[in-house]
Order: C-alpha cells, then structure tokens, then sequence
C-alpha cells in the first residue's frame, strides 16, 4: 500500500471551536486548530453538516440543505472589513467556554450580522457588487427561496414560539396563501420585504467568503476538509416549502411519512427522524435535478463527503407520521446506483463516503462496493459477547476484520466520548477489551487510537474529545433526544504541542502522516 493511501484526521465540528462570541466561528481559532491539524500530521477535518440549524439545533435538521450557518460568520473578521464598528465588539456578553447557549448566542450574533449586511450595502462599490451579484447569480437555484423563508419564519414563526411549537412545520402558523406557494402572494410579500430578504442573502456570502478562506488556508497546509451530508431533510426548511412535491406530504403539505430507521446499536425502540420522506418518481421526472444540485454545493463546503444513513439510498425505512416511535414501519425501496450514476454523469466521480452502520442487508452493502465508497467502522461496536465468556470474532468492527477501503473511528458523533463508553463497560467486558486492544487499562482511549492507527483501514478519523481523553460530559450528541446535544465546546488551551505531538507520533509511527 503506498504511502499517501493512508491518512488520519479529527473530527471537531466548527460550532465546537473556541471564540469569544459564544460559538465557534470562522475566525482566528479556525486557522490555529488547522495549524493544530497540520503541526498533529493530520490530513483531515471532519465536519458536521454546516447548514443553519433549527429546532433542537442539530445540524441534521437544518433550515437548508444549501446555505450555511450565520453563527458560524466571524463577527471579528467582519469588524476587519470595516462592516461592524470594533466598539459595538466590546459589548459581547460574557459566554461560557465549555458550551453553547444557542438562544442567547443568536441574540447576540445576529443584530451585529445584519447590521453588517446593511453596512455592505450602502457601501458597494463596483467590484463588490460584481462579486455579490455573481454569488446571487450562481447559487440562485437555492438562494432565492431560501432568503425569503427565513425572512418569511421571522414574521410569522413567533406565534410558534409562543405556543413552544418550535418543531411545527410553517403552514401551522404562515397564512395559507404563503404556505401553499400561491405565487401573487408570494410576489405580494417580495415587495414588503425586499431589503430583510436582501439582507439574508448578503448574509449568505458573508458565510461563503469566510468558510472559503478557510478551505484555502487548509489546502495551504495540505488538509482536505471532510464534509457531511444528511440523507433527508428538516421538514421545517426552505427545501420543503419551496419543493413540496418532491417529498410525501398531503395537500396541505402535512407530513404523511416520516424517515427514521429500526431499532438498532444506538435505540431499542429505533429512531424517529421525522424527516418528510422522498418522492421518488417525482426526482426521476427532472432526472434528479435537485439532488445534482445538491451534492454540487455539499463539494462547494468540502474536498471529500460522508453520506449520513447511505442505506437510505438502497430502501428508506418508511413510518407513518403519527407513529411515536419508529418500531413500525417498513423499508421502501429507493433509486440506488441510478441516482449515483446521474451524480457521476453531470458532476463526475466524487469522493464519497458511505455511512454503512446500522442494519445493514447485503443489497446495501454491494450498491456500496459497486460504487467504490468507502464504508465506516466505529471501534466502540466492536465489543460483543460470543456468548461463552469471549468476544465474537466474527463482529466486523473487530479491526481484524477490516478491509483497506475503510474509514475507521474510535466513535463518532452520535456515540458517548470513548472513555464515557468506556468507564460504563461492566468488568468483565473491560476485561475483553483490555485483552483485544493489549491494554492495561491505565490509557484505555489512547490504546483505542493506537488500535486504530494501526488498522488496515486507509482512514482513521478521531473525535477531539477522544483525542483530549474526555469524559461523557463532552458527548455531542446522544441520539433520539433533545435539549442537551450539540453544545460541546473545545478550550484554546487544547490546540497545544503536546497534544499534536503524540498524536503526529502515532501518525508517523502507522504510516498515516
């Protein structure tokens, strides 16, 4: 296997970055922890998808498929270009390090962001406003409604506030007229709010100027930044309002079928999305123009992308909508390797990774090899009983099972921190565990990373948490709950030769530099 075949990266998605301004931004501490990266030997940066996050804040259920998240936008890169007063920068609250308070966060960030935009405006001169219409021009597929489903949420959504009703779909609080796409009364309010919908569209190339320099200043330091795109989308989003008939809804776009998947590592009673699923004749009539279009901008964020729930693409698991969890319901075929031969006919051959975890049938499993993906293992599954007081050899996420074509984890975002997952092992697992990984038990996370350096597998990505050996109070998300996910933050303090040092030991030592 050559050299360059093999690599290692970390997962740290940017809100979990340091800053002042409450969560992590495009700004200085996103150029030190690339340094961090490069100084560490790493070649990747996994990120999460970086869309504006809605209720829950999970950046799975995001407002948009195609647009980013403003809170991302470094306020104190925007006082650089002159389009934020630096004193207005001396009223920040005071945020805590550790975690994001996301309401008092958007209070914050977001007056600051559109005075920013308005100050872009009234100053355009001619080259910048070439380049602003320019960035209109070309991401107008999408650009346009989303603009103005925010705007439109702003005026309309407060009622949902007021009744905690966060979660709820716009056509429980938009007039019908809006929420049914009724074109003069789309026009009508076009005209009302032309400079708030201006406003967010400026806002937007904020977003893709600072996200691009970043990408730049990573490809500087020989980094490819790992992407993430969900397979379904938030029903309440600019995607489904502005293409209900792409997706199964009724009349009056409610929700008929909802995704989530059986139960499975993560939930015994499954996982109730509740995203609104596809109609996939409908895709097939426009020869799946929204989609192209979409994996078009998921490669406009990053050099390579990690396909959330890849079985999806094989058979989708289909409940009814008033089911409150998903136990019942069925697996309903989808466009597979069709869809992926239209991607590679209008965009070309993509680097793709195909998340494989879950129930997995071999139907899915050769649409993956077909394609050349590569799959993902987490080392945290490996570790289940053969039933006479040893560990099953056969579970393929024992790493003597892998094959090259692999990207492997310790854990991923979904999992608890390594050593949470650890710490609640019963001893006789613990005991499996420190005999499969030859560990005495003193440094169990590092003999986890050690583990998975060593593997055949071509990628080995780590958690930051796991890379700073933290407890299960970093976790980031625990699936099938809301209220205290995607808050985790990383400390400066963190990005420091030590930590970089033993890891670019280990990377040099596995052939992963």
């Amino acid at each position: 296997m050559r050299k360059r075949d093999r690599n290692a990266g970390i997962i740290l998605h940017p809100a979990s970055l340091p800053s002042g301004d409450g969560i992590g931004d495009f700004g200085i501490n996103c150029f030190d922890f690339i340094d961090f990266l490069s100084a560490a030997g790493m070649g990747i940066w996994q990120i999460l998808p970086l869309g504006p996050t809605g209720y829950g804040d999970s950046p799975y259920t995001a407002l948009s498929s195609f647009a980013g998240n403003p809170l991302f936008i470094s306020l104190e890169v925007l006082a650089q270009d002159g389009l934020i007063e630096k004193v207005d920068l001396k009223k920040r609250p005071v945020f805590s390090p550790d975690t994001i308070d996301y309401p008092e966060v958007y209070l914050w960030k977001v007056p600051l962001l559109r005075q920013a935009a308005q100050a872009f405006l009234q100053g355009l001169d001619s080259e910048n406003k070439d380049l602003y219409r320019e960035f209109c021009r070309r991401e107008r597929v999408w650009l346009d409604d989303f603009a103005f489903f925010v705007t439109a949420k702003e005026h309309f959504d407060t009622k949902a506030a007021e009744e905690k009703a966060e979660n709820s779909m716009w056509n429980h609080f938009w007039p019908e007229k809006l929420s049914l796409r009724d074109p003069a009364e789309i026009d009508r309010y076009r005209g009302i709010w032309e400079r708030e919908i201006e406003v967010q569209k400026v806002i937007q190339y904020f977003f893709s100027n600072q996200w691009n320099r970043i990408r730049e200043y990573a490809h500087e330091k020989n980094i490819r930044i790992f992407g993430d795109i969900p397979i379904f989308v938030s029903p309440n989003s600019s995607d489904v309002w502005a293409h209900p008939d792409l997706f199964k809804l009724d009349e009056k776009n409610r929700m008929e079928k909802v995704a989530g998947v059986p139960p499975d590592y993560f939930s015994e009673t499954g996982q109730r999305w509740g995203n609104p699923l596809y109609r996939w004749e409908e895709h097939k009539k426009t020869d799946y123009s929204w989609w192209v279009s979409r994996i078009r901008r998921a490669f406009d964020f990053a050099d390579m992308v990690r396909i959330d729930h890849f079985r999806g693409f094989e058979a989708c698991w289909e409940i009814p909508a008033n089911e409150p969890t998903a136990i019942h319901g069925s697996w309903v075929k989808s466009p597979g390797e069709e869809l992926f031969q239209v991607f590679r006919r209008e965009i070309g051959r993509l680097p793709i990774v195909a998340e494989d975890l879950g129930v997995i049938t071999p139907e899915v499993e050769r649409l993956r090899r077909k394609l050349k993906f590569q799959g993902m293992k987490v080392l945290q599954f490996a570790f289940e009983s053969d039933g006479y007081g040893g560990l099953n050899p056969d579970n393929p996420f024992l790493p003597h099972n892998y094959e090259p074509d692999t990207v492997v984890y310790t854990g991923t975002h979904d999992n608890d921190t390594s050593l949470g997952w650890y710490t609640g092992l019963s001893d006789e697992f613990r005991n499996l565990v420190k005999a499969y990984l030859g560990s005495t038990g003193d440094s169990p996370v590092r003999d986890m990373i050690r583990t998975v350096f060593m593997s055949v597998a071509r990628t080995a990505v780590i958690p930051m948490q796991d890379v700073l050996n933290l407890g299960s109070d970093a976790r980031m998300n625990t699936p099938g709950t809301v209220g205290n996910n995607w808050k985790w933050r990383v400390r400066r303090e963190a990005f420091n030769t030590d930590v970089s040092g033993k890891l670019r030991w280990l990377a040099r030592l596995y052939n992963r530099l």
